[in-house]
């Protein structure tokens, strides 16, 4: 494992970042400290601060000394998620409710390190635009970067981001060309019937039995009009009708998600989802009410950038350490929202086994500090490659 040097001396320094930022942990939109500590520590290396996109956004700009060329963006998230910590360590969450429980703590202190050690060398031509985003979790922080101009006031030619997994070994790498992460849209469908006295359903529309058959021909989208050769998921998670024994009740709501890999095959959900539900509306004489919201759009590398970065990787982990074929996940990730503006790729970094409450999102999760120098490198070798004279 070809771990920079320089990075490695000062890993003790980037460990004690990452857990500062474990113990103050802020959710999307509300990553004041968080972003005030990264903004500090980029001026404390040299680095040009801009500060608001997003509001809490922070975009560090470094030219390299070798003359002109392109201009790149790496990119890490800074948010946390609303969850009651249960790990007994010593920077364990002070912020109740709330927790760095998906590694962004993390991501951000990788991508400091590597902006230390390009800081010191310069070894390169262009640009770097250190990417520090707010709000990945649920709120599309990325999104709104995109949109408040993020690529207008940092030009790039690629973008790149890279996110921690749980049951990859330490030391390996996992990235693939075109879809890595699903889309992530959700729907609340509201059927209106006629409530009644439940002895006597004759007089009434009842939106319970109109839900319960619609809950399970929802699943017949996926089975029966997507091709099996395309993933989706279409996922009802909540159910909300009646609050008595006795009575029918005018409304039922049903809320849930849906997941693709391809933008078609997410448009073919949408109006899928709206067809059925109006078909078994119709069967069952209530009215019916789609609220579908788009979300987040699939992650989808390009398969030039792709390639690049599993070089790199090999260049620091090793030859048999990067995976080109693991199995791409449905979860989302607003990255997604930058790779539709600019070519780029997304890199998993494995953090480690994921039994005994290890995986993401669990109140147990905790960032595996072993990693930081490795990913630091990956970063640092990954700008000195794209940007070499």
């Amino acid at each position: 494992m070809a771990i920079n040097n320089r990075i490695a001396e000062f890993t003790p320094e980037m460990t004690e970042w990452r857990q500062h930022i474990h113990q103050h942990p802020e959710t999307a939109f509300e990553e004041h400290n968080t972003s005030d500590y990264v903004a500090m520590r980029l001026h404390e290396f040299g680095i040009e601060v801009h500060r608001g996109l997003a509001g809490t956004g922070v975009v560090g700009t470094l030219k390299g000394s070798r003359g002109d060329g392109p201009a790149i963006g790496l990119r890490a998230d800074m948010d946390a998620l609303d969850i009651e910590e249960k790990n007994e360590i010593d920077y364990k969450s002070e912020n109740p409710g709330k927790m760095h429980a998906c590694g962004h703590d993390g991501h951000s202190a990788m991508l400091l390190g590597a902006a230390k050690y390009l800081a010191e060398t310069r070894n390169f031509s262009g640009t770097v635009h250190f990417i520090f985003q707010p709000a990945e979790e649920n709120e599309a922080g990325g999104r709104v970067m995109v949109e408040e101009g993020l690529f207008d006031k940092f030009p790039v030619e690629s973008v790149y981001g890279m996110h921690n997994m749980p049951g990859i070994p330490v030391g390996e790498f996992a990235i693939r060309p075109g879809p890595i992460m699903a889309s992530s849209d959700i729907f609340e469908i509201t059927l209106t019937g006629i409530g009644t006295h439940a002895a006597l359903p004759q007089l009434g529309r009842d939106p319970v039995i109109a839900a319960s058959q619609l809950v399970t021909a929802l699943q017949a989208i996926t089975s029966r009009t997507v091709s099996p050769l395309d993933a989706a998921v279409v996922s009802v998670t909540q159910l909300h009708m009646g609050d008595t024994w006795n009575v029918i009740p005018e409304e039922a709501v049903i809320r849930g998600t849906t997941r693709a890999f391809k933008p078609e095959v997410q448009d073919h959900l949408e109006a899928e989802l709206s067809r059925v539900t109006n078909g078994i509306a119709a069967a069952f004489s209530v009215e019916a009410r789609v609220n579908y919201e788009r979300r987040y759009p699939p992650t989808i590398n390009e398969p030039l950038e792709t390639s690049l970065t599993a070089d790199v990787a090999r260049e620091i982990a090793g030859a048999d350490m990067v995976s080109l074929d693991k199995d791409p996940m449905m979860g989302a990730e607003d990255f997604a929202f930058m790779l539709n503006e600019k070519p780029g790729a997304y890199m998993w970094i494995g953090n480690g086994p994921g039994d005994g409450g290890c995986m993401l999102h669990n109140p147990r999760y905790d960032f595996n500090d072993n990693i930081l120098a490795l990913g630091a490198s990956y970063w640092a070798k990954l700008a000195e490659t794209r940007l070499s004279p």
